[in-house]
């Protein structure tokens, strides 16, 4: 048995921790470690990846993304998890651990990281037989962001008769760094929910074990104010005083839900309640973006016969030990 480690990256700071790890001596080996550079192409970790496991030789192909924490015993339990897995798993899942702080309530923020120590699939730290990427073709390229490409392919696995499980090794994933208005950023994932749709049927929720979604809702908040809009323009008043009353009520109870579980200070609070307005219609937006785009049937034809011709991420192999050489 032997794996490669695949690193897709942009240049945050916690990859040269990661090489640290992977170069010490505690554990097997890997047979290499392939970083992609994606910091100037922008392709999205799609692309990275599959750059990546392609220039990769181990039997397997461990995939790390560059933000992780690794314990220093790391590659020990990767070759535990993989020793003795049976011919139709295709690939293993790393326990994730997301620290939160022990004197306060989590932000909103925090808990949409905290949210990935119970995800399936995810490929912040995941390994693949690369025989079964070399079958499906590995990651949907049409995918452009860290979202709903890893399990849109674990889904592909699983149709073809394999199975994930998840393993012992445990890797950390701190907080991601937030700003004012990443919420209302995170609504682009949005078009990327209407591919799933897409290739997946309606359904394509429940295959991939997640929560309902709040695209219903958001549709009525922003007709609902719209409609206040509109009705104030052309002079229909009482209309429009109603959908307001209605959309400010929708939009409330979508802010109080994520104000409870939060510390509940004024900041917290402010941002909650501004990007509890922006949400809805940003997300609304979003999603009518990507049906349109999709709406012929182009998701239904395999994402590599799509490929347009362009130059892919930089891809850098290092051998085994070359760091701790000087190479």
């Amino acid at each position: 048995m032997t794996y490669s480690v695949v690193i897709p990256t942009i240049g945050r700071a916690g990859l040269s921790p990661l090489l640290e790890v992977l170069d010490n001596d505690q554990g097997p080996a890997p047979c290499e470690v392939i970083v992609v550079d994606d910091s100037e192409t922008r392709l999205g970790p799609a692309a990275a990846r599959n750059a990546g496991w392609r220039a990769a030789r181990g039997d397997w192909v461990a995939f790390l993304d560059d933000d992780v924490v690794l314990p220093p015993d790391w590659k020990a339990q990767l070759a535990r998890d993989l020793e003795g897995l049976a011919d139709d798993v295709a690939a293993t899942q790393a326990r994730i651990i997301v620290p939160l702080p022990s004197n306060r309530r989590p932000t909103d923020a925090e808990r949409g990281t905290a949210g990935l120590a119970d995800a399936l699939w995810i490929t912040a730290d995941m390994a693949y037989r690369r025989s079964v990427l070399q079958r499906t073709g590995g990651f949907d390229e049409r995918f452009p962001r860290a979202y709903r490409e890893d399990a849109e392919l674990a889904v592909r696995v699983q149709d073809l008769g394999h199975r994930i499980v998840r393993g012992d090794r445990i890797t950390t994933h701190p907080v991601k760094p937030a700003t004012f208005f990443t919420s209302v950023q995170q609504q682009r994932g949005n078009a990327d929910d209407a591919l799933m749709r897409r290739l997946l049927g309606p359904g394509w929720r429940a295959r991939i074990g997640g929560r309902p979604g709040r695209l219903r809702e958001h549709l009525v908040t922003t007709a609902a104010g719209l409609g206040a809009v509109l009705c104030g323009l052309v002079g229909l008043r009482r209309a429009g005083v109603a959908l307001g009353l209605v959309w400010a009520g929708l939009t409330g109870r979508f802010a109080v839900q994520r104000i409870l579980p939060g510390p509940r200070d004024p900041a917290e609070v402010a941002q909650m309640v501004v990007t509890s307005a922006a949400i809805p219609p940003v997300a609304c937006w979003h999603r009518l973006q990507g049906e349109l785009r999709w709406r012929r049937g182009a998701a239904h034809v395999r994402w590599d016969e799509l490929r347009s011709r362009r130059d892919g991420p930089s891809v850098r192999r290092s051998e085994p030990g070359s760091r701790r050489a000087g190479r």
